[in-house]
């Protein structure tokens, strides 16, 4: 069937245009017309207690405890922390540390469950009506559910939706670029799911109070961008579908409020400072889900494509699947993997153990070939300054390269190292093969490590400080007592004697002993 063109789906809006950016190889056409399909229960379950910025939540559930689907297993710590549920019911079998879902495959805090096959829901959340519902009732009700950002960044949701207090917000748009080579479940969600996409739509909007709503596809997606269309108005809110060009990262939230506002976000700054707030496509749905329906979030749709990939397809996947029973579903791997992802393969992470459970920011699971990842050999940088043009925050990377040689972490801080958003578009069109970006990120964390020891060490020295206080006061105290206790003694013998001396007779008279003394 031939498909639309997009200037036949709607009018389209301006656009603004953007630095940098690099045109990669899409390969989407391996899923892109995989319909979801769920993925069957997982023989185990492993559950991170850190899917989200912020601090890991604290469990609440212990070994060998029963847990039915959708029971909260882990409360959230702290503003920036999210509620974890169960996502089926089954016994929990171990509450300790498992292999992380990171590059480091250092082990993390981790709730491991044994599913009963059953998948008996517990209690469900209070439903809202949303058009009824206060904007703090939604967002409480969100937080409930641990909503994060699911295109990867794991923000909670709920402190985005909690931002009209603070800010003057005025537009809200939904990022469905997906700009990730490989990745399709977006689309997808996006062809199949759009009604219940918009309704999520309105009812953030409604949270946020914003008079605007812009729902920005990339314009490769013309499916999605037809659905979306037809499905452009909930709650009162009549959002427009803004088709930004094919160019990675398009995805990046500073790039999409600059490509529709044409306002650039200053550095270090939030998007909120300009009125704007950005939540992906994905997250709409699960507010959907948790406002309308009660349901927290317990799952969520993941591409797993790549070439070595027997079977490549969308899967709607419990959270806490191992990745390895999902690549066995699927087929298993047509030859041995040069490289496991989880996420796209420009900024997602390599993992080395495949039984590395999915979590809430995983929309990816790639296995490339060898001949997906071709190995170059690294020469020296030449300066041609491609890397330059294809940053899209405007950085100068062969410098800070050269700084981070060099021993000046400081000195590539100062020139921009913090606002590399570490996409990999230097390394990309990099002619040298330089690993730019693990460059970055490794200056990144010498620099976090050195601000942690300083604040450390300024920790310690605040802490001695206020011990040393606290002796002193606790002295001065000792002996201000010691001086009022003398003081006290001092007027209670004055006192006494006082009292003794009013109680002695008084002394007999020179006159008195005479007339004694007369016959």
């Amino acid at each position: 069937m031939r498909l639309p063109s997009i200037a036949t789906l709607f009018h389209p809006l301006q656009s603004f245009s953007i630095r940098g950016g690099i045109h990669p190889e899409t390969h989407k056409h391996l899923t892109s017309e995989c319909e979801i399909e769920t993925m069957p229960m997982p023989t185990l379950i492993r559950l991170p207690l850190q899917q989200h910025i912020g601090a890991e939540a604290e469990p609440i559930v212990r070994r060998d405890d029963l847990v039915l689907k959708g029971q909260l297993i882990a409360k959230a710590r702290g503003p920036l922390s999210a509620n974890i549920h169960a996502p089926t019911s089954g016994r929990v079998i171990a509450v300790g540390h498992f292999v992380a879902p990171h590059a480091s495959g250092l082990p993390v805090p981790t709730i491991t469950l044994r599913p009963d096959g059953e998948d008996r829901w517990g209690p469900h959340l209070p439903r809202l009506r949303p058009e009824n519902a206060s904007p703090e009732e939604i967002a409480a009700q969100v937080a409930a559910a641990g909503i994060v950002g699911m295109g990867g960044a794991t923000f909670p949701s709920a402190v985005k939706l909690n931002l009209r207090a603070k800010y003057d917000l005025t537009t809200l748009i939904l990022n469905g670029a997906e700009c990730e080579p490989y990745l399709t479940c977006d689309d997808r969600l996006m062809r199949e799911r759009a009604e219940e996409i918009a309704d999520g739509i309105g009812i953030m909007a409604r949270a946020l109070g914003v008079k605007q709503v812009f729902v920005a596809i990339e314009s490769n997606k013309p499916q999605a961008i037809e659905a979306m269309t037809r499905y452009n108005r909930a709650l009162g809110y009549t959002f427009k579908v803004h088709v930004v060009p094919t160019q990675y990262p398009m995805g990046s939230e500073k790039h999409l409020v600059k490509m529709i506002t044409g306002r650039e976000t200053p550095a270090r700054a939030l998007t909120a400072d300009l009125g704007v707030v950005v939540h992906n496509i994905a997250t709409a749905h699960a507010v959907h889900l948790a406002v309308r329906y009660g349901e927290p979030l317990i799952a969520r749709t993941v591409t797993v494509s790549g070439h070595g990939i027997r079977r490549p397809a969308n899967l709607r996947v419990l959270i806490g699947t191992p990745v390895s029973e999902i690549i066995a579903h699927c087929g298993g791997f047509t030859e041995e993997p040069d490289r496991l992802l989880l996420g796209g393969p420009m900024m997602g992470m390599p993992i080395q153990n495949p039984r590395v459970p999915v979590v809430k920011g995983t929309n990816g699971i790639l296995a490339l070939t060898a001949a997906e990842t071709p190995e170059a050999k690294t020469m020296p940088c030449i300066r041609c300054g491609r890397c330059v043009q294809g940053c899209p925050v405007g950085l100068t990377p062969f410098e800070l390269n050269a700084r981070i040689h060099a021993g000046d972490l400081e000195g590539a801080a100062k020139v921009g190292l913090m606002d590399c958003l570490a996409c990999g578009c230097c390394s990309y069109n990099c002619p040298a093969n330089l690993p730019l970006v693990q460059s970055f990120q490794f200056a990144k964390g010498k620099l976090a490590e050195r601000q942690s020891r300083k604040h450390q060490q300024e920790e310690t020295k605040r802490l001695a400080a206020a011990r040393k206080a606290r002796e002193e006061a606790i002295l001065e105290a000792k002996k201000q007592m010691m001086l009022k206790r003398k003081a006290e003694m001092a007027a209670k013998k004055k006192a006494e004697e006082a009292a003794a001396a009013a109680e002695m007779p008084p002394p007999a008279t020179a006159t008195a002993i005479q007339g004694e003394a007369t016959p």
